[in-house]
């Protein structure tokens, strides 16, 4: 789902030299937020700090430090249904405290934004370090069946789009997005364009249209989608993270169980084009793709660009959505290039879903750190040259 912006946007637009979490802060404000719950945490801190300069100095706009991650993840959800655009920021050991959490946003549809900027783990870990490791944990850490958004950000600039994308997302699609970034894009400094906020594309939820006493808070609709008003705004429901009928009334009978959990599913899946993000570097002939995201994409955006200056035809699939996996636009070059390289800090958690959907169709090599140091360019490039 590109930003969508005027033809004048370039004469609205302004500059600024920028850390990546103050380019979290920058979109945030633009795709809407007005609230912010959190704890500091390294290495996002910055997000918070910002947050509390920038949201009183705006109509409405509340900042608010909690005593934890739990209580920051309650925090945005009551502000999520009482009509905020909402948002936390934090890292590893925060972000596993906030899984219940996120659980119970999913069941009670809870638009919000968790920004987690990845460092190494597991526990303390490396503190000041960027990872890779949270991305199977982003998908699948609070426990049941669920579905969720999850997107990336590989530089700055993306930092500021990506955010705008996770609200426009959790908002059209009633559902948490989790945003994940890693120490070194949250940390570089470079030049971003802010574009003014009246120039591209904001989506806020679906509010109610038919009278209070005809609302039905969970009904079924083609999009799966329903209207959510907020609290106070005379239209009655139920909040439970219970499953739960139409009405949002705890239920067990299992066909209301059962279309409840269809629908969760289903407002997600049946829109994977507009969800699922990727960009493309030299695919059209490439021989050789390697699939990346976050600052190791900018790594291997180097080295692809370096091996076809050596003749190899390589690409860059980079993954600006990372589940819903991309898996239409994975398999339509895996069936393409013979050999697929996956560089990821971590021990492999994104390889393992590449390859899932190979299908023997190619070679799948994984290119892996653990040491708290970014993949290089030249890693990237011996790999290619191998290939």
């Amino acid at each position: 789902m590109p930003m969508k912006v005027k033809k004048n946007q370039r004469k609205e637009e302004r500059a600024i030299f920028a850390l990546g979490n103050e380019a979290v802060v920058e979109g945030a404000l633009l795709a809407g937020c007005s609230f912010f719950a959190g704890y500091p945490i390294t290495p996002s801190t910055e997000i918070a700090e910002i947050m509390a300069d920038r949201l009183p100095r705006i109509p409405e706009g509340v900042f608010i430090q909690m005593e934890d991650e739990i209580a920051s993840m309650g925090a945005i959800i009551g502000a999520s249904l009482a009509g905020r655009k909402s948002m936390t920021a934090t890292s590893g050991p925060g972000f596993s405290l906030m899984q219940e959490h996120i659980g119970y946003a999913c069941m009670t549809e809870a638009p919000l934004v968790i920004v987690n900027v990845m460092r190494g783990g597991p526990s303390t870990g490396l503190p000041t370090s960027p990872a890779q490791g949270d991305v199977q944990q982003a998908r699948w850490g609070t426990h049941g069946d669920h579905s969720i958004i999850v997107l990336s950000a590989s530089d700055v600039q993306e930092c500021l789009d990506m955010t705008v994308q996770a609200f426009n997302l959790s908002e059209k699609y009633r559902s948490p997005v989790i945003l994940l970034l890693d120490e070194i894009t949250a940390h570089t400094r470079e030049k971003i364009h802010i574009p003014n906020k009246d120039t591209f594309e904001i989506f806020s939820r679906i509010k109610p249209s038919m009278p209070p006493e005809w609302f039905v808070p969970y009904e079924e609709s083609m999009r799966g989608v329903p209207p959510m008003p907020a609290l106070g705004e005379g239209y009655r429901f139920h909040v439970t993270g219970l499953t739960h009928d139409v009405n949002g009334y705890p239920t067990s009978r299992p066909e209301e169980v059962q279309k409840l959990m269809q629908r969760l599913f289903r407002k997600i899946d049946q829109f994977f084009y507009d969800i699922q993000i990727v960009e493309e570097t030299a695919c059209d002939d490439a021989e050789v793709l390697v699939i990346a995201y976050g600052c190791v994409a900018r790594s291997a955006h180097l080295a692809v660009l370096q091996a076809r200056d050596l003749g190899i035809k390589a690409g860059l699939l980079k993954l600006k959505t990372l589940f819903p996996f991309p898996r239409p636009a994975v398999e339509k070059l895996i069936r393409q290039c013979r050999t697929v390289i996956v560089p990821e800090m971590n021990m492999g958690q994104m390889s393992r879903e590449v390859k899932r959907v190979n299908n023997g169709h190619s070679q799948v090599r994984t290119l892996n750190r653990i040491d708290g140091q970014i993949i290089t360019p030249a890693e990237i490039l011996k790999q290619l040259q191998k290939a």
